[in-house]
């Protein structure tokens, strides 16, 4: 993983790259690159509060390096990037929580977040040294989500998330040498314990560290 800066409209933003290479499979929620694929890089991209271009797919990928990838983007300072591993597992999670929001909320409901943007956003990547199937890797994004909101309302944060966050989850491709891919992804599964354990540690720092910065 490696940290840069750029200037965009006279502010100073960094970016988190992690350059993967051939021979991995990548499951996200992300604006680029989003699905289930091979992908080569990921990239999360911190831009200006109150973003509002209209290609943000485009932006990302003239951020990133060539070939296929995901590009994600945040408010929120990534270079203050929380870390955390387990078990061969590693997850990174910038986190911002200006504005905390329920997933379930009432119909109609104004959300600040969304218009214009604003320093928030969730965004986590995590890596696992296993192959998965296509379920297997639906079942670590659910696994990452809930370790996720568990950390948020164990910091005192009483929501689910943002409005915005995205999800990405790396694993390298299946090759007959390595075996059978791993077919579950929950959280009483081997490696999806691993997976909450590292997404759960790392969004909880994320938190508490975001908290000092912006309470007022």
């Amino acid at each position: 993983m490696k940290l840069t800066y750029r200037v965009e409209e006279g502010t100073r933003l960094g970016s988190l790259l992690w350059e993967f290479g051939p021979g991995w499979r990548m499951i996200s929620s992300a604006m680029l690159g989003g699905g289930i694929g091979t992908r080569a890089w990921v990239l999360n991209a911190q831009v200006v509060a109150g973003y509002a271009r209209m290609d943000p797919a485009e932006h990302l990928r003239s951020l990133g390096p060539d070939g296929d990838g995901v590009g994600m983007m945040t408010a929120a300072s990534v270079d203050r990037y929380a870390r955390a591993a387990d078990g061969g597992v590693e997850a990174v999670a910038t986190v911002g929580l200006r504005v905390p929001t329920w997933a379930a909320a009432p119909e109609g409901a104004e959300d600040p977040e969304l218009a214009p943007m604003r320093a928030g956003t969730v965004n986590i990547v995590t890596v696992l040294p296993v192959p998965m199937t296509d379920a297997a890797l639906v079942n670590t994004v659910m696994t990452v989500t809930e370790a996720k909101t568990q950390a948020l309302i164990e910091a005192g944060f009483p929501c689910t998330g943002t409005a915005s966050d995205a999800v990405c989850v790396a694993v390298p491709v299946a090759v007959p040498a390595a075996g059978t891919p791993e077919v579950f992804g929950g959280p009483r599964s081997e490696w999806g314990a691993r997976v909450a354990r590292a997404v759960h540690r790392a969004v909880r720092r994320g938190a508490e560290a975001w908290r000092p910065r912006h309470s007022t």
